[in-house]
């Protein structure tokens, strides 16, 4: 039989990374991490306040406080790491495969695959700003 400790510290993790989700507004890659932390640390922090015996807020024997507190403990470590941690090189990333698909036209005659022949336009210099002033 199972008892409430692992069940209620399961929910009691999974509120609080939710609420650490919506605080910061996205986890990324680190989101089972933070589940895994913040569940183990509710465990953990009903464990603790089992034996310290002062929690003014209790769910039967479960120590919510406690398992509150440390949960958001273990997930600020985990944030702490996450910024730690350095991220893979560019180099270290695999390029990303791109596809472009572009429709050849249809020529008339062999002369339209060569492109349309640049116009000439005569050189044309300058007007000199002395011209049009009167003295």
């Amino acid at each position: 039989m199972i008892g409430p400790a692992p069940v209620l510290a399961v929910i009691v993790g999974l509120f609080h990374v939710s609420a650490y989700v919506f605080i910061r507004g996205r986890a990324g890659a680190r989101l089972p991490l933070l589940i895994v932390a913040a569940v183990l640390g509710a465990w953990a922090g009903d464990a603790v306040g089992g034996r310290i015996a002062i929690d003014p807020m209790r769910i039967g024997d479960f120590h919510l406080l406690a398992a509150s507190v440390v949960a958001w403990l273990a997930i600020g470590l985990v944030a702490i790491l996450a910024v730690l941690v350095p991220e893979r090189s560019p180099e270290a990333r695999v390029p990303r495969i791109e596809t472009q698909v572009t429709r050849a036209r249809q020529a008339e005659s062999p002369s339209d695959l060569e492109g349309p022949e640049p116009e000439a336009t005569p050189a044309s210099p300058a007007p000199d700003a002395s011209e049009g002033a009167p003295s």
